[in-house]
């Protein structure tokens, strides 16, 4: 019999119900997480390496599970927070990545007036100039 199979949307729920009920998950905030995301970030990079070593995928996977949690898990305290929302992080950074790549996605409106297609550290420039202008990217 295989097992269920979650969606994005499902995590995130189970997230928001872990907030709410469990006594360790209600009480985390960005400070307390912030241990936990370096943890996961080095277990990452350790799966990395055992597949490059063996071949085997399962505890990148696995990692990369944890890491994702950290990330739904700080959204979600934003959001409790007033802060920002899981769809203002998945939003952004599509939003980064498209403007990051006009040679695939095409000029982006952000850089119109730019002779020509910016470099990747051209454009990281231009985005730095807009924040100091209070521009925002969400």
């Amino acid at each position: 019999m295989e097992e269920k199979r979650y969606t994005f949307e499902e995590l995130t729920e189970i997230v928001k119900i872990l907030r709410e009920k469990c006594p360790w998950d209600s009480t985390q905030t960005h400070e307390s997480l912030k241990v936990c995301m370096e943890e996961e970030a080095s277990e990452v990079i350790e799966g990395i390496d055992l597949l490059k070593s063996t071949g085997e995928w399962d505890n990148l996977c696995e990692e990369l599970g944890d890491v994702l949690l950290q990330v739904v898990l700080h959204s979600v305290i934003a959001q409790e927070e007033g802060l920002f929302t899981l769809e203002d992080v998945v939003t952004g950074i599509a939003r980064k990545m498209v403007r990051r790549h006009p040679h695939i996605f095409g000029k982006s409106e952000f850089y119109k007036d730019y002779d020509g297609i910016p470099s990747w550290e051209e454009i990281k420039r231009l985005e730095k100039e807009a924040r100091e202008k209070n521009k925002g990217f969400l």
